[in-house]
C-alpha cells in the first residue's frame, strides 16, 4: 500500500483564506510601481493626512527617547495616556470614563480588532453601513464573525436609515459599528440624525454599538460633532467609543488608538492585546499623550485646509460629464458616482463595466489612483482621498475629466 507523503504546501488557517490584502494597498502598490518606472502618478487612494505631525508631539517623543522611556509600558497605556484620553473624552465629547474603562493600542484598527476577537463567537453576526471601510468586513471574519452589510442610499446622504437597520436586526446580532464622519463617503451624523438609530439600539439591548469616531475633527460647514454615548446615555453601558490621533494630528505611523467602554470589555480586550503587541510604542504613547494635551489650534487650520479641498474637488468632478459627486460632511474624501460612465469605452475598445475598470482606466491611462467603490461595499462609485495639496488635487481632477472626454 502507498502511503501519501505529508505534503510541505503552505495550508492558510481557514479563517484567512478567504480574505486578502486590502485592495487599497494593492492599489497603493501599482501606483508606486508605476512612479519608481517614471510615470507621473497622482495617489489619491490612501487615508493619510499629507501635514506633519505636529511639534510639540514629535518633541515630547524626542524627550521621551532622551529620557530612556523606551520600555515596556502598561499593557493597554500608560497611566498618562489614560488620563489624557479621559481629558480628552471629558473636555470634547462629555464622556466621563476612568482608566479601566479605557484602552490603548496600537492604533484604532487593533482597538476595533482586540473588540471583535474579545467577544465575537462564530455565528455572531455584525452589522455594517455600507459604504464602509474595507477593513471592517474582514476584521468581523477574522474573529470568526458574521458581517451584515446594510446598503446606505445616496438620497439619504450615505446614511443608515433607521428601519433598515431594525430589519436587519436577529437574535445573533452582536454589534453595530458606525463611522461618522464616514469612510469612505465623508458622510456624517447630526443628533437628529443619529437619534432614530440610537432608538432602534434602545429597543434591542443584546445589540451593543462600536462607534469610530477616528475622523471626529474632520467636519465641515460649521457641523457639530455628535457621537452616541454622549447622544443617548443609556447606551454608553454597551458602546464602545473609538478614536485616534492618526487623523486629527496627522500620526498615522505612531501607532496610537485609543478607546473607552465598559470595563468588562475592555479587560477582555487587554486579553487579546497582551497576547498578541502587548503595549503600544512607548514613545508613541508620549507624543500622543502632547497631542492630546497640546495646543489644539492646528485642528482648526487644517479642518479649514481639507474643507478647501474638498470644495475644489467637489465642484471639478460634479463638472465632469457622467460623474456625479455628493458634498461630503466630513472626512477627507469624496465618494462619486460614476454610473452615468458605465457602458462607455476607452479609445482602445476597452468596455467600463464597472467602477474598478474606470478606476483601472484612470491609473493605467492617466496616472491617476483612486479606489474603486465596489471595496467599500456600494458600486459603482469611486473614492477619491484629498488628503494632498490643492496642487495636486487641481491636476488630479483635470487627469480625471481628461479620461472621461475620451471615454465614448
Amino acid at each position: 500500500m502507498t502511503v501519501q507523503a505529508p505534503t510541505s504546501t503552505f495550508r492558510p488557517a481557514q479563517r484567512i483564506g478567504a480574505i486578502g490584502v486590502s485592495e487599497i494597498l494593492k492599489i497603493g502598490a501599482v501606483a508606486q510601481r508605476l512612479k519608481r518606472e517614471g510615470r507621473p502618478v497622482i495617489v489619491l487612494g490612501a487615508g493619510e493626512p499629507d501635514f506633519d505631525t505636529p511639534d510639540h508631539a514629535k518633541d515630547a517623543a524626542v524627550r521621551a527617547i532622551r529620557a530612556g522611556q523606551t520600555k515596556y509600558t502598561i499593557l493597554d497605556g500608560t497611566v498618562e495616556l489614560k488620563a489624557a484620553i479621559a481629558e480628552k473624552f471629558r473636555r470634547e465629547n462629555d464622556l466621563v470614563y476612568a482608566a479601566d474603562e479605557i484602552t490603548a493600542g496600537a492604533g484604532a484598527k487593533q482597538v476595533i480588532h482586540n473588540a471583535f476577537m474579545a467577544s465575537l463567537s462564530p455565528g455572531d453576526e455584525v452589522i455594517l453601513a455600507a459604504p464602509y471601510w474595507t477593513s471592517y468586513a474582514d476584521m468581523v471574519r477574522i474573529a470568526d464573525g458574521t458581517p451584515v452589510d446594510v446598503p446606505c442610499r445616496e438620497e439619504n446622504g450615505f446614511r443608515l436609515d433607521a428601519a433598515d437597520l431594525e430589519r436587519a436586526i436577529t437574535p445573533k446580532t452582536r454589534w453595530l459599528l458606525l463611522n461618522s464622519p464616514s469612510n469612505p463617503t465623508g458622510a456624517a451624523y447630526s443628533a437628529a440624525q443619529l437619534r432614530p438609530i440610537l432608538d432602534v439600539l434602545k429597543r434591542h439591548p443584546h445589540v451593543w454599538l462600536m462607534a469610530d469616531d477616528i475622523y471626529e475633527h474632520l467636519i465641515y460647514d460649521g457641523m457639530p460633532f455628535v457621537t452616541a454615548a454622549a447622544l443617548e446615555p443609556s447606551l454608553k453601558s454597551r458602546t464602545l467609543t473609538v478614536n485616534g490621533v492618526s487623523k486629527a494630528y496627522a500620526m498615522t505611523g505612531w501607532r496610537v488608538g485609543y478607546g473607552g467602554g465598559p470595563r468588562e470589555l475592555i479587560a477582555a480586550m487587554a486579553v487579546v492585546q497582551s497576547q498578541s503587541t502587548t503595549n503600544p510604542s512607548s514613545v508613541s504613547q508620549a507624543a500622543a499623550i502632547a497631542a492630546l494635551t497640546g495646543p489644539q489650534d492646528v485642528l482648526i487650520e487644517r479642518r479649514a485646509a481639507f474643507q478647501r479641498r474638498r470644495d475644489i474637488v467637489v465642484d471639478a468632478l460634479n463638472a465632469i460629464d457622467g460623474v456625479t459627486c455628493r458634498l461630503p460632511e466630513g472626512a477627507f474624501y469624496t465618494y462619486a458616482s460614476c454610473a452615468g460612465l458605465i457602458g462607455r469605452r476607452t479609445p482602445d475598445g476597452t468596455l467600463i463595466d464597472s467602477d474598478a475598470a474606470f478606476c483601472r482606466f484612470l491609473l493605467e491611462g492617466h496616472d491617476v489612483a483612486v479606489v474603486p467603490g465596489s471595496c467599500f461595499g456600494l458600486a459603482p462609485y469611486f473614492r477619491l482621498s484629498y488628503a494632498t495639496s490643492e496642487q495636486n488635487l487641481r491636476e488630479a481632477v483635470m487627469r480625471i475629466a481628461k479620461a472621461c472626454r475620451e471615454l465614448s
